[in-house]
C-alpha cells in the first residue's frame, strides 16, 4: 500500500512537470554566448558582451537566459565553451565567437550537438560552401567578399592601379587575401605584395619595407581590432605616401584611439551603423541602425557605439524573429526545437538590423546585400561617410 502511494506521488509530480512544459511556464529559452572579451580581440568582444545585456529577456512568451563565457580570443577555449554550453547548459542556440579562427573551430561542436550558432566573425568560410555542418552555422557580419568589392571598386574609381596587401597570418588574413584577389581582378587592380603578421606581433617593419619596395599606389591592411593599427603606424613612420585602406574589422573607436593621427585619411568599408546619423533618411538601414545606437549609448555613454556590438545586436534580433516560429513546432530544450530554430533562421525575410536588411535562405546564412555597406574615411579621428 505504501509503495503504491509513492508511485502515485511520483506520477503526479511527473504529470505536473509535463504540464508545466506544455504550458511553457518552465520552458525557458537558453542562449549560450562565447566571445573574446579579453585577449587580442578584446576591442571587438567587449562591445559585443555589452550588447548581449541589451537583448530581449522575453521572446514569444518565454523568458530568455543568456549564458555568457569569455574565450579570451583563444580557439581552444572557444571550442571548450561551445561544448560546455551544449553538453552542460543545454542551450538552444549559441552566439559566437568574435573572430574567424574561433568561429571556424566551433562549427564541428555546434553541428555535432545539433545547435544553431550565429557567429560574429566576418569570413564567408564560416557559412560556405554550404554542407551538413555549416547548415548549423550563421553569421551577422557582412561577407568579406561584399566588403572587398567595395574597397576594390573605390580604388578603381580613384585611380589606383597597384595594391600592397598586409594581413593577419591566420584564417582572417587568408580569407581576405582570397576575396580581395578576386575583387582586384574584377576591378583591374594588380596586387604587387602580399605580407602577413600575427595579431600579437609588436613589429611589422620587415613586412612594411617589403611592401613599400613594390611601390604600390595603395596598401590594404587586412586586420581586425587594435592589432590592425600596427602596420598603419609603421607605414606612416616609414613615410609611405599612398592611400591606406583597412577592412571593416577596425570599425570601432578603440582602433581610432590606438592608431591616433597615424590613421587619419585611411579608408574602409563599414556597416551603416558606424555612420548612421550621416545617412540620408531614405536609406533603408538608418532607422534600425539608429535604434541600436540609441539603446547602446543610453546604457554605455555617448560615442561608445561600435560596429562589433552591432553584430551581437543583429544576432539577438535574428533569434527574436526565429524563436516564435520555432515555438510553433516544439518546446525549448529539445532537439526538435533546435532544428526548428535552425530552419527559421535560414528563412528570415526583409529583417531590418543594425548592419543591413537581412534575407537568409538555406544556401545563404548571412543574407546581406549592398545595403549593408558604406565607404568611410577617418577624418580628424572621426568616421566620415564617403559619397563619391
Amino acid at each position: 500500500m505504501k509503495k503504491t502511494k509513492q508511485w502515485q506521488i511520483v506520477g503526479a509530480a511527473l504529470g505536473l512537470a509535463l504540464a508545466f512544459g506544455a504550458s511553457g511556464v518552465m520552458a525557458q529559452v537558453k542562449i549560450g554566448v562565447t566571445l573574446s572579451a579579453t585577449g587580442p580581440a578584446a576591442s571587438l568582444g567587449i562591445p559585443e558582451k555589452n550588447t548581449i545585456a541589451l537583448l530581449p529577456k522575453e521572446i514569444g512568451g518565454k523568458s530568455v537566459e543568456y549564458i555568457v563565457l569569455d574565450d579570451g580570443s583563444d580557439t581552444s577555449r572557444a571550442v571548450q565553451n561551445t561544448r560546455k554550453l551544449i553538453d552542460e547548459d543545454h542551450v538552444d542556440a549559441i552566439i559566437g565567437s568574435t573572430v574567424t579562427p574561433n568561429s571556424l573551430a566551433m562549427i564541428d561542436a555546434a553541428s555535432a550537438g545539433k545547435t544553431p550558432m550565429i557567429s560574429m566573425a566576418a569570413s564567408a568560410s564560416i557559412i560556405s560552401p554550404m554542407d551538413a555542418k555549416r547548415a548549423w552555422a550563421f553569421k551577422t557580419p557582412q561577407n568579406d567578399s561584399l566588403m572587398a568589392d567595395a574597397i576594390a571598386g573605390y580604388m578603381e574609381k580613384h585611380g589606383v592601379k597597384t595594391v600592397g596587401f598586409i594581413g593577419f597570418a591566420d584564417a582572417y588574413g587568408d580569407g581576405w587575401s582570397s576575396v580581395f584577389t578576386a575583387a582586384a581582378a574584377a576591378h583591374k587592380l594588380k596586387i604587387v605584395a602580399n605580407e602577413r603578421y600575427n595579431r600579437t606581433d609588436t613589429s611589422v617593419t620587415g613586412q612594411v619595407l617589403k611592401t613599400m619596395s613594390a611601390n604600390p599606389d595603395a596598401v590594404l591592411i587586412a586586420g581586425a581590432g587594435t592589432p590592425a593599427a600596427l602596420p598603419a603606424k609603421a607605414l606612416k613612420e616609414r613615410g609611405y605616401k599612398g592611400k591606406v585602406y583597412q577592412t571593416h574589422g577596425v570599425a570601432n573607436n578603440d582602433f581610432l584611439r590606438v592608431c591616433g593621427k597615424d590613421c587619419d585619411g585611411e579608408l574602409l568599408p563599414a556597416g551603416p551603423i558606424l555612420v548612421a546619423e550621416q545617412l540620408p533618411d531614405s536609406n533603408p538601414v538608418k532607422k534600425s541602425a539608429l535604434a541600436y545606437k540609441s539603446a547602446y549609448e543610453k546604457a554605455y555613454g555617448v560615442g561608445s557605439i561600435s560596429t562589433f556590438g552591432g553584430h551581437a545586436w543583429d544576432a539577438g534580433h535574428m533569434l527574436e524573429q526565429a524563436i516564435p516560429e520555432a515555438l510553433k513546432k516544439a518546446h525549448p530544450g529539445t532537439e526538435a526545437f533546435r532544428e526548428a530554430l535552425r530552419s527559421a533562421l535560414e528563412n528570415l525575410k526583409d529583417l531590418p538590423l543594425a548592419h543591413g536588411v537581412m534575407n537568409t535562405t538555406p544556401a545563404d546564412h548571412n543574407g546581406f546585400d549592398d545595403r549593408a555597406r558604406v565607404m568611410v574615411q577617418i577624418v580628424d579621428g572621426k568616421w566620415k561617410v564617403q559619397n563619391d
